[in-house]
């Protein structure tokens, strides 16, 4: 290999310092293409919303409740983002299930298969939840038939009705 050949493949790896005179420059490992020296990678933030990622219609749920007693059953419309609807209290509906969203998982999900749920029992009632949240189609029912189901059912309140002394 020829001494031009070396000094080449030893540029791209360090510093390179040439003096002329008495100016002196220094080209640092930023110069060097990425493959010769890996720079350290910054911190990394979420990307920005799009537009086209935006709900432009909002997040809209249907509620439907039974034997919930005290007057609770019956079928709801619940708007959010702006809140709205003929949900009682709609604004704490769109709030209980804003704080329930995570990023990659399903507010709405139904309880674990291969949980171990307390054998209690919280009542007939049920309910059924329909519509869009966060973009994606919302299709879930709900019931107090155990510990885990009644927790489930509690998370919601007061999307869902309070018959169990559920705190929103």
């Amino acid at each position: 290999m020829s001494q031009v050949t070396r000094l080449g493949r030893l540029a791209r790896f360090a510093p390179l310092v040439i003096g002329v005179g008495s100016v002196v420059s220094t080209v640092s490992l930023s110069a060097v293409p990425a493959a010769a020296a890996p720079l350290p990678l910054p911190s990394l933030a979420p990307p920005p919303v799009r537009d086209e990622d935006r709900v432009t219609d909002g997040d809209h749920l249907t509620v439907t409740v039974r034997n919930a007693g005290g007057g609770a059953d019956g079928t709801y419309e619940v708007d959010c983002h702006p809140s709205g609807g003929s949900h009682p209290d709609a604004d704490g509906a769109c709030a209980v299930v804003d704080r329930n969203t995570q990023w990659g998982k399903d507010a709405f999900a139904p309880v674990a298969g291969d949980g171990v749920c307390t054998m209690q029992y919280g009542g007939p009632a049920t309910a059924h939840v329909t519509g869009t949240w966060a973009g994606r189609p919302v299709d879930a029912r709900f019931d107090r038939s155990n510990g885990c189901e009644i927790g489930r059912w509690d998370r919601l309140v007061p999307l869902l009705p309070d018959v169990g002394g559920a705190r929103a």
